[in-house]
């Protein structure tokens, strides 16, 4: 397992850095979310395929984290076709060493988020699917459902000039404020659950996986980040200032 999984780590840096350069020498980020997800899914069928295994649990994981790389990377890369930037790259994509890091950091977020993933695909035995691995997918498709869903109404929003220079507060986004980012977090908890069925000793380390999804999307960079320019873009408007007061952040339940 081990050899395999340091196979992956060299993989998944190798077609980061490589795509960085391509990058740096066009100097876009055009393509940059869509090379995330796509290594995703070369990285997933890469790791059972070099331990020559093809057991359901691993088909159906495979099934899973390919179906969220290609909705997922897909929508990233139409949006920002459709943008023609991203923000967050806008004192870097002109700096090689800056956009390294970037680039670089993404490649440690896809080996730690797709741990539990790359540990079921390199093990050797199987064992017979249980009500664990059924609760894991369940949990994945509620959060898929939730982040497609919501991904679609905002895109549908924000394509209606009527909604220029407003903010979406309609369907799933009346129940929270980034209900996109409670899909993402529930997808990859589902996985590392439906995972962990085969899992023995150190292997459960890998619930680093949704622990470090969960933890850079709500404290590094996604909804500190968008809380920030929401506020400096409606921070004096009351209707925004009531729905943040009403409106949970993530969680549409409140104990």
């Amino acid at each position: 397992m081990g050899s395999i999984l340091v196979k992956c780590a060299v993989a998944d840096m190798a077609i980061q850095w490589a795509l960085w350069a391509v990058a740096s020498i066009l100097q876009t980020e055009k393509f940059f979310d869509l090379a995330g997800s796509g290594t995703f899914i070369i990285l997933t069928h890469l790791s059972y395929r070099w331990n020559g295994t093809n057991y359901l649990r691993q088909r159906i994981q495979a099934a899973l984290v390919t179906a969220w790389g290609l909705r997922l990377g897909l929508f990233l890369f139409l949006r920002m076709l459709k943008e023609g930037k991203d923000r967050r790259f806008n004192h870097v994509r002109h700096n090689p060493k800056s956009f390294f890091v970037y680039w670089t950091f993404q490649g440690i977020w896809i080996f730690i988020t797709l741990l539990p993933t790359l540990i079921l695909n390199t093990q050797e035995k199987d064992t017979p699917l249980c009500a664990r691995d059924l609760t894991g997918w369940v949990i994945w498709i509620l959060g898929f459902v939730l982040e497609a869903v919501a991904d679609h109404q905002k895109w549908k929003f924000k394509s209606n000039v009527k909604n220029t220079h407003k903010f979406i507060q309609k369907g799933l986004w009346a129940f929270c404020r980034h209900p996109n980012y409670l899909g993402e977090m529930l997808q990859w908890t589902g996985l590392f659950l439906s995972a962990s069925t085969i899992m023995t000793g150190i292997e459960y380390i890998s619930i680093v996986s949704p622990v470090f999804v969960w933890f850079l999307l709500t404290h590094v960079s996604g909804i500190p980040m968008l809380e920030k320019h929401a506020m400096k873009k409606w921070g004096q408007d009351p209707a925004y200032l009531e729905y943040v007061r009403h409106t949970p952040a993530l969680w549409p339940f409140r104990f």
